[in-house]
């Protein structure tokens, strides 16, 4: 099944801003994480959206599936 999967800020750095991936059923936005070596600790207070909802590590994606990675946002 293809996702969109986008990143912001400094998870671009090395990376990319959007790119779809083909996936296996089942897959879980950890799993993807993992595979772009994101840990929970980078997104720990960071905000995880699928499909503009906020999600969590375990969320289930499914076919068409956009996960927006924004990592904690610094300042004041």
């Amino acid at each position: 099944m293809k996702i969109t999967v986008k990143l912001f800020a400094f998870l671009r750095k090395g990376r990319f801003a959007a790119q779809e991936f083909n996936v296996k059923e089942g897959t879980t936005v950890e799993e993807i994480m993992s595979n772009l070596s994101i840990t929970k600790e980078e997104m720990k207070i960071g905000i995880i959206l699928v499909n503009g909802q906020h999600s969590t590590f375990q969320t289930v994606l499914h076919e068409g599936d956009v996960l927006s990675l924004f990592p904690p946002a610094a300042g004041g």
